[in-house]
């Protein structure tokens, strides 16, 4: 007898998606919308769409309060550029955003033993809840990659809903580490395993392994969002991350979304990119000159 997981992604037609129908695809659409999208316009939008995220061993406070202020005073060096969408950072780091934060911009903390998940459910949760209780209005954990690459559904289901209840009035996002997953079929298990177990947002990658987020990852896990928001009828977020540098592969991410999941999802309350140096180069390509202000 099927599983409700087996029947879960047969509903969603898992096992039909190949790779290289994925790769003529994102092709297609590249190749047809780029260019539209490749202008000043969309530059700033990617702006507002950023998580500037700064998560390394290194981190220190003041290093961490230097960005944040940097984000305080943003409208007034760059008046017609929005701000980011949030600023993401490591557990220990979420106090020190919240006591020098002016902005009305997210806060995002890893949480829930980031980037490995290899740790107990009760520490998850723990660090989860305390994120929160920090001041987090917003918590990226990673699914148990292992376990899930196991087969064990239910038990990566079970942990993704604890740590759902775990955030409170925090927006869950849900990394499914998309290089470590492979396939295809594999992503888009993972994403409609998330998107069930309730993920506000299902985000491609930790940004810890060596392939993270690619334009393929994105049409995939994008199109597991519409299919979820046609049947289900709820909006879920979605969040590349990793590996998106320059201004050419944030806007290769935003016509795929724009083209998949259309206008709707272009906004920082469903589109968000996960980045620690995108942001000086579109603002670069904005001004036309080199800028460094991050």
């Amino acid at each position: 007898m099927a599983t409700k997981f087996e029947e879960l992604f047969e509903k969603y037609e898992c096992d039909s998606i190949t790779d290289e129908q994925v790769d003529k695809d994102v092709e297609k659409m590249l190749s047809k919308h780029f260019a539209e999208n490749n202008n000043e316009q969309v530059y700033k939008k990617c702006v507002s769409l950023i998580d500037l995220t700064s998560l390394k061993e290194t981190d220190t406070e003041e290093e961490i309060r230097t960005m944040v202020q940097k984000v305080n005073e943003f409208e007034e060096n760059y008046p017609e550029i929005p701000n980011v969408g949030a600023i993401c950072v490591f557990p220990s780091m979420v106090s020190t955003v919240k006591n020098t934060l002016t902005e009305p911009v997210g806060i995002a903390s890893v949480a829930a033993g980031f980037p490995a998940s290899q740790t107990f459910i009760e520490v998850k949760v723990a660090e989860t809840a305390m994120c929160v209780m920090e001041g987090a209005s917003e918590i990226d954990i990673v699914i148990s990659v292992g376990k899930f690459l196991d087969g064990k559904y239910e038990e990566v289901f079970e942990e993704i809903s604890e740590l759902k209840s775990a955030c409170k009035n925090a927006h869950l996002k849900v990394i499914i580490e998309t290089g470590a997953l492979k396939t295809a079929k594999n992503i888009k298990k993972a994403s409609i395993l998330a998107m069930a177990a309730g993920a506000d947002f299902i985000k491609t990658s930790t940004g810890k392994i060596p392939v993270a987020a690619t334009p393929e990852a994105t049409y995939i896990m994008c199109s597991a969002i519409k299919e979820w928001n046609e049947k289900v009828g709820a909006k879920v977020g979605y969040k590349p991350a990793g590996g998106i540098v320059t201004t050419e592969d944030a806007v290769k991410h935003y016509t795929l979304v724009k083209e998949i999941l259309g206008d709707e999802w272009l906004n920082n309350k469903l589109f968000r990119i996960g980045a620690s140096r995108l942001a000086n180069n579109l603002l670069t390509s904005i001004k036309g000159k080199e800028e460094k202000y991050f």
